[in-house]
């Protein structure tokens, strides 16, 4: 009688299905983490941007809060800061609208000097793929999120993340 060497193909076919059942469960988790990971992304993009105006309307209290995100990055360079270009925000941030970790970013001011407001947004360039949850914030610098909604529709009601 011979003796076979290596595996047989009930042996390759269970070692098979058994793989594809660790990704099936592995899988969903992962997308889920990724959607969580973009979600807190974005409510910390929208933070930074709250802080960018506060910082940019102490810099130059004539001009109040910046009319644009452009204006609160570095077009134009950084030494010295400008009412233009004050360096406040990074170089993917800073452009409007502004695309970072599958949220899309817009920004809109009211157009007055000095400026007294603004409101700033960010929804997932996927939904339900990139994240779930869109996210906005007034002068008043409370994010709020929204599951379902735009946030670019966001009422200034809607409750503060937790």
């Amino acid at each position: 009688m011979r003796r076979q060497k290596g595996f047989s193909l009930i042996e390759l076919l269970i070692v098979v299905a058994i793989i594809l059942i660790i990704a099936a469960i592995a899988i969903p988790n992962l997308l889920r983490a990724r959607i969580a990971a973009n979600e807190a992304s974005a409510a910390a993009g929208i933070r930074t941007i709250n802080t960018s105006q506060v910082a940019f309307s102490s810099a130059w209290p004539a001009q109040g809060y910046a009319p644009t995100l452009t204006a609160m990055g570095s077009a134009g360079g950084c030494a010295p800061p400008l009412v233009t270009s004050a360096c406040l925000l990074d170089s993917v941030m800073a452009n409007d609208p502004a695309t970072k970790n599958g949220y899309l970013f817009t920004f809109t001011g009211d157009g007055n000097v000095p400026s007294g407001a603004y409101q700033v947004s960010a929804d997932p360039v996927t939904p339900n793929g990139s994240g779930v949850r869109s996210f906005c914030s007034f002068a008043d610098a409370v994010v709020r999120a929204q599951i379902g909604a735009l946030a670019g529709t966001c009422p200034a009601a809607t409750p503060p993340l937790q």
